[in-house]
């Protein structure tokens, strides 16, 4: 009698733990849906004019601009998270605007981008950036793309070499020992399930959540700005399609070193040093193999070097760009 009545209260106690669960869930769902404002208001992310344009394929596209400064034209990408936008640039933007014509891209899904419910995947961020380059900047640029967006950009530059001059990947995704990410259509069904999606997604993007997350990307303490910023832009209509889709791998490149790294001819510059989302063990070898690598450690810093070090960083991409001037062109770019 003694063991049924231990099976019977282990039993009973699963049932009181799921049931718990289940009504923490509900609440959480309720009260996502009446308490939770998904309507925060936005203030732009950098203090810049900012425009849009309607592009076919990528839809409508919000993007940043200062050209008072003169020469090759920047063009700054932010990353792929649940709270992105352009003012994960904002000291790149800050820091060259009046120097020369600087422009900073919300990617889709994401600031004032169209944040529609629509297919979200690496072709898609492709084509968004190829439609800034060719229909606002309208000249080769040197591009700075952050973490996943350096697939997107490299994949731009490969798709449309004459659009882009230079690439500078920050903490680029791609470059593990062994690429094994891939996407899974079951986890992103069932992260998107409209019963509890959005709950979800406003749990991701509790302060506290996002300061935590932030926080394994400082040495120091996080820019409270930049976390600010993250939690109202994570808070708009439509916020957690874009993300949903990262979370569930359908944004990576699968082989995206092989298929695209490896195939660029414009001069890459990679920014790194240590990062908690990703990790370098193939840069190595990428460097060794083709003259148009390059990488330069920015110390100490976890994968936003431009926040915490941007003298630093200033200082390994300014002699990069420079030198770029100086190297002859590419002989199938050469007249």
């Amino acid at each position: 009698m003694a063991k049924k009545d231990s099976k019977s209260s282990r039993g009973a106690g699963l049932t009181a733990l799921v049931s718990a669960a289940a009504g923490l869930a509900a609440g959480w769902i309720a009260y996502s849906r009446l308490a939770v404002d998904h309507q925060m208001e936005l203030p732009p992310a950098l203090g810049a004019n900012r425009y849009e344009i309607e592009s076919p394929r990528a839809g409508r596209l919000s993007y940043y601009v200062d050209v008072s400064g003169t020469g090759r034209p920047l063009v700054l990408l932010h990353a792929i998270n649940a709270a992105a936008s352009a003012f994960e640039m904002r000291p790149f933007f800050e820091r060259y605007r009046g120097q020369r014509p600087v422009y900073a891209l919300d990617l889709p899904g994401f600031g004032f981008s169209e944040r529609s419910k629509r297919e979200y995947t690496p072709e898609l961020y492709t084509d968004a950036i190829i439609a800034l380059l060719r229909e606002v900047v309208q000249e080769p640029a040197d591009v700075i793309a952050l973490s996943l967006t350096g697939e997107f950009a490299a994949r731009a530059a490969l798709e449309a070499p004459d659009t882009i001059n230079s690439l500078v990947l920050i903490s680029p995704t791609g470059l593990q020992a062994e690429d094994n990410r891939s996407s899974s259509p079951a986890t992103h069904a069932l992260l998107s399930f409209p019963v509890w999606s959005q709950a979800f997604f406003d749990f991701l993007t509790l302060q506290p959540v996002i300061r935590y997350y932030l926080a394994k990307s400082f040495v120091g303490p996080v820019d409270d700005r930049l976390a600010g910023y993250a939690y109202r832009t994570a808070h708009q209509p439509g916020a957690r399609y874009a993300p949903l889709a990262f979370v569930s791998g359908k944004l990576h490149t699968a082989g995206i070193r092989e298929s695209v790294y490896e195939k660029l001819t414009q001069s890459v510059q990679v920014l790194f040093d240590q990062d908690p989302y990703t990790s370098f063990e193939a840069l190595p070898t990428l460097l060794a193999q083709y003259d148009n690598w390059h990488a330069e450690r920015v110390v100490p810093t976890r994968g936003l070097p431009h926040f915490e070090q941007m003298d630093l960083t200033a200082v390994a991409v300014e002699p990069f760009w420079a030198a770029l001037e100086t190297e002859p062109a590419p002989p199938e770019a050469q007249t």
